[in-house]
């Protein structure tokens, strides 16, 4: 459960920034965000966050709209550090013989705009350095299964990515119609750097019956070339296929994944909802390297179904979710804010 010690806001409303400082029961939070930077309406966040395994430190500088470009192209900058738990790809929701977690150093600029209405660009380049962790914060190139970690064979791998993703989006609530297409390209600058190419494309549709509401959704990917195999497309959890832990259908160099839900309102800021998901990783977890997923006996594929409410609260909707998955094995999901 989260517990809510501490927030810090300005008393005046034309304040240009503002401190939040929030400690959790498992994690701890500091941000600082700068709102009007210059007077231009430009934007400084700085935040940190420090759980029980991961944690993450994120620099972030946007400009809304770059002076004398008219056609309302921004422009964002962004340093990160971040340890994340490898078990997505690399765990079966067990001991596992010892954790496994991921470290990555990125920096990257991003420009998005208008391309026309309900549609918009980004393109941008970001840089990463990451490597594997033991539980004792040794650097590793093998897990337990003595599966790779890195694709390069070194303790890091480095990479060079090239980013353009296009989206639609509807009226912009969660129930509206939505697409986004994005494109990946590693760039080998240097011999060890990665070379791969990566697409990730998910939709959504929302349609009104009556007094219910039905949300399709649909996602899929695939990647080729030389890639870390902790950057695999990892399947199950609470937002993917729910009644599985997280990554325990699968971890692939391709996927797809399709959802239905059926929501109602109860009563107040309550609703209902019933689902189904689906997801699989197209018989491609073998070619991930090491093949992480066949090592710890991942099906690969697998359906769950179930129940749940949502409150609306200031964090977001709160998501509390029964699910049955296709082995009769129940999960409880929480979540915090909207699927994917």
């Amino acid at each position: 459960m989260w517990e809510l010690k501490h927030l810090l806001v300005p008393k005046n409303d034309n304040c240009d920034y503002y401190l939040v400082l929030i400690c959790l029961q498992f994690a701890h939070s500091i941000a600082y965000s700068h709102r009007n930077l210059f007077g231009r309406n430009q934007k400084f966040n700085f935040s940190m966050e420090k759980g029980q395994v991961d944690s993450i430190i994120r620099m972030n500088y946007t400009d809304p709209w770059i002076e004398g470009d008219d056609k309302r192209t921004s422009r964002s900058m962004m340093i990160q550090t971040s340890t994340t738990p490898g078990t997505l790809v690399h765990g079966n929701g067990q001991s596992d013989h010892g954790n496994v977690t991921i470290g990555r150093a990125t920096a990257g600029i991003e420009f998005s705009r208008p391309l026309r209405p309900k549609w918009s660009g980004t393109a941008g380049i970001i840089f990463q350095h990451a490597g594997a962790r033991d539980d004792k914060g040794n650097p590793i190139i093998k897990d337990f299964y003595s599966s790779p970690l890195t694709a390069s064979g070194n303790i890091y791998d480095d990479m060079l990515i090239a980013k353009l993703e296009s989206v639609y989006s509807g009226s912009g609530d969660h129930g509206s119609t939505m697409f986004v297409l994005g494109i990946e390209q590693g760039l080998p600058i240097f011999p060890d750097w990665l070379c791969f190419n990566r697409v990730n494309a998910r939709a959504r549709k929302g349609v009104e019956i009556g007094p219910t509401r039905l949300l399709l959704s649909l996602s899929g990917g695939h990647v080729m070339g030389n890639f870390s195999p902790h950057e695999a497309f990892a399947i199950g959890g609470t937002n993917s296929v729910r009644g599985y832990e997280e990554g325990a259908v699968g971890s692939g160099r391709s996927y797809v994944v399709g959802s239905g839900e059926i929501s109602f309102r109860m009563f107040g800021p309550i609703e209902g909802v019933v689902f189904a998901d689906y997801g699989s990783d197209l018989a491609s977890g073998q070619t991930v390297p090491g093949d992480p997923a066949g090592a710890r006996g991942k099906p690969g594929s697998g359906y769950g179904f179930g129940s749940g409410i949502r409150i609306n609260s200031p964090l977001g909707p709160l998501r509390l979710e029964y699910a049955l998955n296709d082995k009769r094995a129940v999960r409880f999901h929480f979540g915090v804010g909207l699927r994917n």
